[in-house]
């Protein structure tokens, strides 16, 4: 089965020559979602409002892929600041659900202009 890229405008556009999620058999892979809105605009308020907007717009591709977060088998986190590592757990909980969660790595990056950012490998076979 040959990959197939996915692009939708429910989720902020992308930040360069690449898409927001690739489809490839029964794995999708999702591109790392920023604090943006669809139109572009970006979300500079409290650090919890950035990582709702993340999330929001994973969970916007992971739709237009034709799947959901609850069917990630691996999640990435790249926070600014190690510090919003238990906020970020907080509101993670309310996007990725279920008995089996995804593993999880999470890591302390040097974003500019942004707080977080998170990208997920989906898995939608039997």
């Amino acid at each position: 089965m040959p990959k197939r890229a996915v692009m939708t405008d429910k989720a902020a556009p992308v930040g360069g020559p690449y898409s927001h999620a690739v489809v490839a058999g029964d794995t999708i892979y999702l591109a790392g979602a920023v604090p943006a809105l669809p139109d572009g605009t970006w979300v500079t308020g409290t650090f919890a409002e950035q990582a709702h907007a993340a999330f929001r717009n994973l969970a916007a591709v992971a739709e237009a892929a034709g799947a959901s977060l609850d069917d990630a088998v691996r999640v990435g986190v790249y926070l600014r600041d190690f510090g919003d590592f238990a906020a970020m757990n907080e509101i993670y909980q309310q996007y990725i659900k279920g008995e089996n969660r995804p593993v999880r790595t999470t890591l302390p990056v040097p974003l500019v202009g942004f707080d977080i950012e998170i990208d997920a490998i989906l898995y939608v076979g039997d």
